[in-house]
Formats: C-alpha cells, structure tokens, sequence
C-alpha cells in the first residue's frame, strides 16, 4: 500500500504557483503516467463493461494521451495537442480533465486539479458517480484539505485507490460484472506513475493486481448486453461555443461528451445510425473530423480468462503481422513500438493503416520509434506479476534492441526462471507465424520446456518474403543504398527480401506483381504434398484487394490444406517497406 515513512512533499498548496515548480520534472511526471497508462492497459479493455462492454478502455486512453508520451521537449504543445486527440468516452473525459490540470496558466496543483474537475463535469451531458469523475473528485478533496501543500505517496495512493474501489459497487453494471470501474482505473494508475515521478520517487510497477485483487477479474455469471450502436468521435467547427450547442449536440446520442474549443467542438457520441447522426451535426456545423466503429459486446470467454490454464504466456512485438484481435484470441502479449507521422505519435497496434499509406503516398514523412526503456522494463514487471511464466519472442535484435533491453532487465530483476526470452531473429510475418504456433501449444497446457523449444525450432524453420513495390521506402528508411534504390526504380525491378537473424537478405528480383506471385508459389510448391500442416500468412499493405482475389485463391489452389490467414503487414514493416508491399510468411505446425 505504499512507503507509509516517505518524506519527499509534494509543493502543491493552492497558493504556490504551479510554475514555481521545475517543469522538466512536471513533463516527466506526465510522461510516467502515460508509460504506467500504457502498462495496463490490456487489462483495462478486459475489465471494460461500462458504459458499454466493448473492451477498448485501455487502448482509447493509450491513443487519447499520447500527446504526452514524450513531452519534455515542450509540455503546453503537448498539452495542447490534448484538445482532438481523445477517442471513446474514457478518452475524451480523461482529455477534458488533463487540458486544464496539466496547464500552464495556474496559480497551484489543486486549482489546477478543481479546474480539470470542472471541465470534466462540464464535458459529460450526464455525469455519473461510480466513474473516472470519483478519481477527479477524490484527488481535488485531497490536494484542497492540506493548506500546507504537503503529502506523501503512500496518501495520495490510497486516496485514490479507495475512490476506485467504491466504483464497484456504484454502477449495476460493474456489480454484475464483479469490477472496478475501467475509466477509473486507467486514471488510477496514470496519477500513480505521475506522482511517483513527481515526488522523485524512482517510478516502479503498480501492483494492481494486488490492490485491486479480485475487482479487476470479471465474473463468470456476467453477461454483456448488445446495444447495436456505433462509437462516434467528431470533430465540429462553429461560429459559437455555448451550452446551448452543447445541449443540442448532447441530446443527438447517448454516452455524450461535448468538449468546446476555441473554434472548435470535440464530440463523443453513441448512436444505432451514424450518417443521421453525421447529417445532424452537419446542421449545426461543419464536421471537420469523423470516425465512427460498431460497439461490439464483450465476449466472456475472449481475452485473459481463455487463458488461465496457459503454464506459459506467450510475449511478443506488435512488429509481428498480429493484429490485437488476434493477440487476444491467441492470448499473445503484444509490446507496441510507435509510429511518427507529423506531430502525431501512436502505438504501433492502434495506428489506421489507412492513413498511413494514405500519408506515405502524399509524401508525408512518417518515422517509427522503440518505447523507452522505461515504460519496456514497466511492461515486463506487469507481465511477470500477472502470470506464472513468460516466453517472449522479441523482434530479431539485427533490428530492434528489444532483446537486449529485455535480457538486461531479466538479469536486473533477476527473473531468469519465469522470463524466458528468445531472440526470433525475425520481424513482421515470420515472427507471427512463431509466435501464433507457440500460442497454440501453449494453449494446450504443454510444459513451458516444450513450448520453449517449440519455439527455437520455429525460429529456424520459418520462411518469410517480402516483394517490395517501390526501393524508395527502403531508401527513406537507409535499408538500401541509394546508388541501388535509382537502378531499381530505373529498371522497374522490385526486390524479394527476407528478414533473418543477420539482417535483411535479399532473395531475388521481379519486375511485376504476376511474377511475384509467380515467386511466392514457387517457394511454396514443395509443401503441396503435404499442405495440411502449414501455417500461411499473406501480409498486405494497402493492397489487400489484390492479395484476397488473386495471391489467396491461387495459393489455396496450390495448398488446399493448409490454413492461410490473410493479415496486415506489421506496421512497423509497413513504415520502412511502404505502400503496395506484401508478403507470405509459413511454417509447419
């Protein structure tokens, strides 16, 4: 429950100025957040039932604040890239609160936190207590009730943890489901890694699982229910800004958060008919941002509790062609790196393909990075205290020193007997195709000896090549020389490569997308006779059409056995091999 002799204060009366304070330690006070955020947020979508149960708490709040994952270089950018970066319900009340709790312009944390209070309230049409509004109120209680300014972890934690712990009971929902409020958990554990930073704590895993217990484990009597609606995030310019119109957008659906803008509105709704819904909005304004995905209802046998029987939990990188779908059927752990477009930065899992080769073919520059070692080391930590064994399969370290960074912590933390790690030396499909056939022993009940050597066998039998439409990706990305990226595009010629434990080799040259085909079969014809036991994924890009009306028919044509998944390529992969790319990665299960 925390360090109850801790002496390090916490300067935050509400008549000492905020910017009294060093703001390079304030940024990474909300960069410890973000990275505890981050730690848990699998399972936050799993604990997810309200205000619908559709599992996506976690992953909203990861894309919703990640304007703050590397805020040290300028906070109030940051801060203000807030404004239209929240998705879901959780996501767009956890930016109307941080806007103004993380602002610039205070005169001390606990007016800043009422402020965040304030906005929060102000956003939700029909605010409910048993939510991430408790938090908000139980963190502004106690930053208020000591006049000195001072307090020590341990009571900022258990303030908070209190808050959260009453929202099970609060809530029907959460009583049916036996959990904690989802929102108001993902806020419980950004204000816990924001605080420890604050206060100069070193920043060390939050043991949810510990106080939380049995509240963050649905039951097994819950039943979801379907509502049939679609999840909308809007964004609307308008002449004014007032609560009429925030009435009159508020009454368009259900679950409505309205946060108002200088010159814009950022709008959260639920509603069964979102082109009425979109027309709608068009009468007031002009609807400058539009997403909207069907609510799906969370099914009780997916995701954590599919797996309690696992002896070993398979790890891995989203570099692997796995979508989170998939990682959760599979019960595989992925570890998302990060993709760089503009001033934009989102994990690498929860990133639109479609605007991704959208923007590589405007000649947008787009760039990938690693999660700090920080918030790498935090996701181990979590994964070790949740389950009994771990095997991660890290991206192949001839690209990424993910395998490093995990083998330091392992040796750090001593953790040797429960966190194995192996080097896959491989990346996007052929990573997959390892991971994918680890989880299926696992998932067996198989002994984690067996699913470890499973494991480095797949490593050395599993094939992977990539036909590359245009060199010039490759060359943005230094994977080519430039002198051969020019010869390439002059002649047309397109390479094959393949991604090994020493690199990226190259495997041929064609010239078209018909003889690429040509080449993929060819590799694969010698498993025809036997096709029953391979594994085939076919990896797209922005051509999936192409790939499920002529690569996959021709390819079952050939195997009619075998079991071919048709996946987007990592997006990782994706960012240094650009658009029209593709790929087959197979193994034998």
């Amino acid at each position: 429950m925390g360090n109850m002799t801790e002496k390090r204060l916490l300067n935050c009366s509400p008549d000492i100025p905020l910017s009294s304070s060093n703001p390079t330690s304030f940024a990474g006070a909300c960069v410890a957040g973000y990275e505890n955020l981050v730690v848990w947020s699998d399972l936050l979508d799993h604990i997810n039932v309200f205000p619908v149960a559709d599992g996506d708490t976690g992953a909203n709040l990861r894309v919703s604040l990640a304007p703050l994952r590397d805020c040290s270089a300028d906070l109030e950018e940051s801060v203000q890239r807030l404004t239209t970066a929240g998705v879901g319900n959780s996501g767009n009340i956890a930016v109307a609160f941080l806007r103004e709790f993380l602002g610039s312009d205070t005169q001390g944390l606990a007016l800043q936190a009422e402020k965040g209070r304030d906005a929060a309230y102000r956003a939700i049409h029909t605010p409910i207590s048993g939510t991430m509004l408790d938090v908000f109120d139980a963190l502004c209680l106690l930053l208020k009730t000591r006049q000195d300014g001072t307090h020590v972890f341990a009571e900022i934690r258990d303030c908070l943890q209190h808050a959260v712990l009453k929202t099970a009971t609060r809530i029907t929902e959460l009583e049916e489901a036996g959990v904690v409020d989802s929102g108001a958990l993902g806020m419980f554990v950004f204000f816990d890694g924001f605080f420890q930073q604050l206060l100069e704590r070193e920043v060390v895993l939050t043991p949810v699982v510990e106080l939380f217990g049995g509240r963050v484990q649905i039951s097994s009597s819950y039943h979801p229910r379907d509502t049939h609606e679609y999840c909308v995030d809007a964004v609307l310019a308008t002449d004014t800004q007032n609560k009429e119109l925030a009435d009159q957008i508020a009454a368009l659906g259900a679950s409505a958060v309205v946060i108002p803008g200088d010159q814009e509105t950022k709008v959260h709704l639920h509603t069964r008919d979102p082109e009425r819904l979109r027309d709608e909005l068009s009468a007031l304004g002009n609807v400058v941002n539009w997403s909207d995905e069907a609510i799906d209802p969370l099914q009780q046998q997916q995701g954590e509790s599919a797996f309690d029987g696992n002896r070993i939990r398979i790890m891995s990188d989203a570099a692997a062609s796995i979508p989170r779908a998939l990682a959760r059927e599979y019960g595989i752990l992925l570890l998302d790196s990060y993709i760089l477009a503009g001033e934009h930065a989102l994990p690498e899992s929860l990133y639109s393909p479609e605007k991704l080769y959208s923007l590589m073919r405007r000649e947008q520059k787009v760039s990938t990075a690693q999660a700090s070692n920080s918030e790498r080391h935090l996701h181990y930590q979590a994964s070790a205290a949740q389950y009994e064994k771990i095997l991660y399969l890290s991206t192949g370290s001839a690209f990424t020193g993910n395998y490093s960074t995990a083998t330091a912590w392992q040796k750090q933390a001593e953790a040797t007997e429960d966190f194995h790690i192996i080097d896959s030396g491989a990346a996007s499909g052929r990573l997959a195709v390892i991971a994918l056939l680890s989880a299926r022993l696992a998932a067996t009940g198989a002994a984690a000896a067996e699913v470890i050597a499973c494991a480095k066998m797949l490593t050395e039998q599993a094939q992977e090549y990539v036909f590359i439409d245009e060199v010039k990706y490759l060359l943005a990305g230094g994977r080519v020389s430039r002198t051969k990226a020019f010869f390439a595009d002059l002649l047309h010629m397109k390479p094959v490569i393949s991604p090994g434990f020493d690199g990226v080799e190259k495997k041929g040259v064609v010239r078209n997308r018909k003889s690429q085909l040509a080449f993929a079969l060819e590799k694969l014809e010698p498993y025809k006779k036997e096709s029953g036991k391979l594994l085939v994924l076919l990896q797209y890009t922005d051509n999936k059409e192409w790939l499920s009306t002529i690569v996959e028919p021709d390819v079952r044509r050939l195997l009619p056995g075998a079991e071919i998944l048709l996946l987007p390529l990592s997006l990782t992969s994706g960012v240094h091999m650009g658009p029209g790319t593709w790929s087959v990665a197979y193994a034998e299960s």
